[in-house]
């Protein structure tokens, strides 16, 4: 998931533009590779995550008797700067799990697990407040605070690459996540 609002001065193509075209491009490449996942993937694109997570409260309130069934939920919410790994939680027991994603994302330099008991983003938050597994790309994010909530966080400052590396790193994560055998450990 990413969020769609942008703050009053500029066009959020930093933020967070990039984070919901990285999870339609998730979905476009599963689809392009005809990948059949065990669990459904689904791709959110928030609203008012910067006045007040009014989507991501909506959609946990909209789903409360779904929670149990969302095995995880994965926010970009960083920018598209190069991706270096995967954020987790609530659990660290999780990286056991992941390390094979791990090594699968070292070729293209993204093979950091990062354990953060409340791991994810804003958006997500609202689901892993109820117990569900959070996730969200690790991304180098030295210039992201240089447009962050400006009148410069434009289109322009998106390097196409960097955005498809992104979209690269989320789609073996969630693909895998979608297929793993083990329940994730939850929350709360």
């Amino acid at each position: 998931a990413g969020h769609l609002d942008s703050w009053d001065l500029g066009t959020g193509a930093t933020d967070d533009g990039a984070g919901v075209a990285v999870s339609m491009e998730v979905a476009n490449l599963i689809q392009k590779l005809k990948l059949r996942p065990k669990r459904t993937i689904r791709v959110v694109a928030w609203m008012n995550e910067e006045n007040g997570l009014a989507g991501g409260k909506t959609y946990a309130k909209d789903h409360e008797k779904e929670i149990a069934n969302h095995f995880a939920a994965m926010e970009t919410d960083g920018g598209a700067g190069h991706p270096l790994g995967i954020t987790f939680g609530p659990k660290p027991e999780i990286k056991f799990l992941l390390d094979p994603v791990a090594r699968i994302l070292r070729e293209s330099g993204a093979g950091i697990l990062n354990f953060n008991e409340n791991a994810g983003g804003a958006d997500i938050s609202p689901l892993t407040k109820k117990g569900v597994p959070g996730f969200s790309p690790i991304q180098d994010g030295r210039t992201y605070f240089n447009y962050h909530h400006t009148a410069a966080d434009t289109l322009d400052k998106i390097v196409p690459r960097e955005l498809a590396e992104n979209a690269a790193v989320v789609a073996v994560t969630a693909y895998a996540l979608a297929n793993m055998e083990m329940e994730l450990p939850r929350g709360r």
